[in-house]
C-alpha cells in the first residue's frame, strides 16, 4: 500500500509524466506501473536500512503504548460502576433489614459497608475523571503545538525517510531505466 503510494509519487515526477505522456493511450503509464509492482522487492531493497529503521521505530511505538494501556484503563471504568452497584445492594439490603427491625447489628454492618462503597465509588470516579482530562489536555497540547520541525513522531520521520530513499534511490531509478523510447 505504502508502496504504490510512493509509486505514484515517482510516476508524477516531472520527467517521467513528460515521457509518459509521448504514448497517447496511456499503455506505457500502466506498463511502467506493473514492471514496478512486479519488481517491488527489488526496488524496495534500494531502501532496505531505512525500512528496517523504520520497523523498529513502529515496534518501539507499539510497545510503549501496549506498556501505557493494560489493565489501568479496564480498572477505572469497572471499579467506580462495580462499587457503585455494590453500595446500592447492600444499602437498600441494609436499610430494609433495618425497616422490618431484623438483625440490626447484621443491618448496621451491611449498612456502613454500603456507604463505604458509595464512598470508593466517588472517589474512584473522581480519579478516572482526572486521568481522562489529564489525557485529553495532553493530547490537546500535542495537537495545539503544530508539527514538529522535523516532521513528527519519531515513526513519522522514520517513514518519511524511507519512503524519501525508496522514492530517490528505488523508484525513480527503475522507472528511468524503464522508459519507452
Amino acid at each position: 500500500m505504502e508502496f504504490e503510494r510512493v509509486l505514484q509519487c515517482a510516476l508524477d515526477v516531472v520527467d517521467i509524466r513528460s515521457a509518459l505522456r509521448h504514448d497517447p493511450t496511456g499503455r506505457a503509464a500502466r506498463r511502467l506501473r506493473d514492471l514496478a509492482l512486479e519488481a517491488t522487492e527489488e526496488i524496495a531493497s534500494a531502501a532496505a536500512d531505512e525500512y528496517a529503521d523504520y520497523l523498529a521505530a513502529r515496534e518501539t511505538r507499539d510497545a510503549h503504548e501496549a506498556t501505557e494501556g493494560g489493565l489501568w484503563p479496564v480498572l477505572a471504568v469497572l471499579t467506580p460502576v462495580v462499587a457503585a452497584v455494590a453500595a446500592a445492594l447492600l444499602l437498600l439490603i441494609g436499610y430494609g433489614a433495618r425497616l422490618a427491625g431484623v438483625a440490626t447489628g447484621f443491618a448496621t454492618s451491611v449498612v456502613t459497608a454500603g456507604w463505604v462503597l458509595a464512598l470508593t465509588a466517588a472517589v474512584t470516579a473522581c480519579i478516572g475523571l482526572w486521568a481522562l482530562l489529564r489525557t485529553a489536555l495532553r493530547q490537546r497540547e500535542d495537537t495545539s503545538d503544530g508539527p514538529e520541525p522535523a516532521g513528527g513522531s519519531d515513526v513519522d520521520r522514520a517513514r518519511e525517510r524511507w519512503r524519501q530513499a525508496l522514492l530517490e534511490r528505488g523508484l525513480l531509478p527503475y522507472l528511468r531505466s524503464h522508459l519507452p523510447e
